[in-house]
């Protein structure tokens, strides 16, 4: 059975749709005043792998990530530029949703905007003001925690721990001073000059970035949640903060599992542009990287360590790229032999349950792939000793096929050589024939130092770029 590890418990549990049928997740997606850097898209990847699963192991699933488009930072950014939120949000949402298709990320089953759920925020805001747990100051409405005693659950910040608390609330601003306690967290912010607004019982106004998640995700999956997904740094004060607003409003669990994906860091370092480690997609790409390989060096570090992302790290897992898509490439194209090889079919059976028993640990995502390269250099022996008939080649490629409709690496199209290349090869190809044996030498290194290795059998030559 599949074992997730809950946030909240602090433990690994059985997971299952509540009525087994559809998972309904809720994905804190990006506040779109700028593109997302690497270490964002580490948490979308995670968060894919999850939903890819999950519809592995057969059931539906309903993904909703949210695009915060109202905050002070895309009202600053759009104040900045002279346009309006929707000018402003615009590029980036479209360079989101490009990257997220360059990542090999599945869409997600709805991406709902901020400002187009303000009524649904509202409804939630009076009604925490009307049960008491919210109250108004100038057209400031704001939740208090005070009034709510279940808080901290997920994080741990209790409100009695004087110690957890100062660490926890210290560096918060005390720029709000019609708070009744500096920690309450604004539901709905009286309109500032210049800020866009909207009409509300209080006053023009926006909302708060956290009441903008529950209103968003109750819409579109009910008042509690299968899981709940993000990174690190969402966990406190936001994901606290929604538990709070949602709890107090329906009375029911908002939420049955959170699953939080641990930081990027590069070189061993936060990222920082400062620092002159700052990369976006386009950044590693523009240096040559494709995405696929990106994806691949998310995969091999489990979700919930932190990741260490460098350069070398990333060549690594071009080589690993390369190398599972010339296996798949040779399953694909080897004609087959006349051979006994029920053992093999044995060991892809045993690879498929072993992929499969990693996978339901949590996500162990490196556990996996591993189970795939481990198969991969088995079958190869057999490739090169011609001991595999195309029945379990087949076998072959239905499990690289369906574990890439988890692991989303694999699939490819081979690139075509220049015409220049393929005159070349069947030049060397005739002068083999005519036991011209140095040219055809010559004319294999040259290709190699092009970047296009050859490889002779008994069926013919092959080619594949070098790694």
């Amino acid at each position: 059975m599949l074992q997730l590890h809950n946030t909240m418990s602090r433990r690994k549990e059985p997971f299952e749709p509540a009525d087994g049928q559809t998972v309904r997740i809720y994905t804190c997606g990006p506040t779109v005043y700028d593109v997302p850097h690497i270490g964002n898209y580490r948490a979308f990847v995670f968060e894919d792998l999850l939903c890819r699963f999950l519809r592995y192991k057969g059931w539906a699933v309903h993904q909703v990530m949210n695009l915060t488009d109202v905050d002070d930072k895309t009202i600053r950014g759009a104040q900045e530029h002279g346009v309006s939120l929707e000018e402003y949000t615009r590029p980036y949402i479209e360079a989101f949703f490009a990257d997220l298709r360059l990542l090999r990320v599945a869409p997600a089953w709805k991406y709902p905007r901020a400002t187009e759920h303000i009524p649904e925020m509202l409804q939630i805001v009076q009604a925490l003001v009307d049960k008491g747990y919210a109250y108004v100051v100038e057209g400031n409405v704001y939740f208090s925690l005070q009034r709510y005693p279940h808080y901290g659950r997920l994080s741990g910040v209790h409100l009695g721990d004087s110690s957890a608390r100062q660490a926890a609330f210290g560096r918060l601003e005390e720029d709000e001073y019609d708070k009744e306690d500096v920690r309450d967290f604004a539901l709905w912010k009286a309109t500032k000059p210049g800020e866009p607004s909207w009409d509300s019982p209080w006053g023009p106004g926006r909302p708060g970035w956290h009441i903008e998640c529950s209103a968003m995700s109750m819409k579109y999956l009910g008042e509690t949640l299968d899981i709940h997904t993000g990174g690190v740094d969402n966990l406190f004060p936001h994901h606290e903060n929604e538990i709070a607003q949602s709890e107090a409003y329906t009375g029911h669990p908002f939420s049955r599992f959170w699953m939080h994906g641990e930081h990027l860091l590069v070189n061993g370092e936060k990222m920082s542009k400062s620092l002159g480690n700052y990369y976006t997609l386009s950044d590693l790409m523009s240096q040559g990287w494709d995405p696929v390989v990106v994806r691949h060096q998310y995969l091999t570090t489990h979700y919930r360590k932190q990741h260490n992302f460098t350069l070398e790290g990333l060549a690594q897992s071009k080589q690993a790229v390369a190398k599972l898509h010339d296996f798949a490439d040779r399953v694909a194209e080897a004609p087959g032999w006349e051979a006994d090889d029920a053992l093999l079919r044995e060991q892809v059976a045993q690879a498929q349950e072993r992929f499969e028993s990693a996978m339901d640990d949590d996500l162990n995502a490196p556990g996996a792939m591993g189970h795939v390269y481990e198969l991969a250099s088995t079958v190869n022996v057999a490739l090169a000793e011609r001991q595999v008939s195309r029945t379990t080649l087949d076998t072959v490629a239905a499990f690289l096929e369906r574990a890439d409709t988890v692991l989303g690496i694999v699939a490819h199209e081979k690139q075509a050589l220049d015409e220049d290349i393929e005159r070349l090869i069947q030049e060397r190809l005739e002068a083999r024939r005519g036991k011209d044996f140095a040219r055809a030498d010559a004319i294999r290194d040259g290709l190699a130092r092009q970047g296009i290795l050859l490889e002779d059998s008994p069926d013919g030559t092959r080619w594949r770029r070098a790694t």
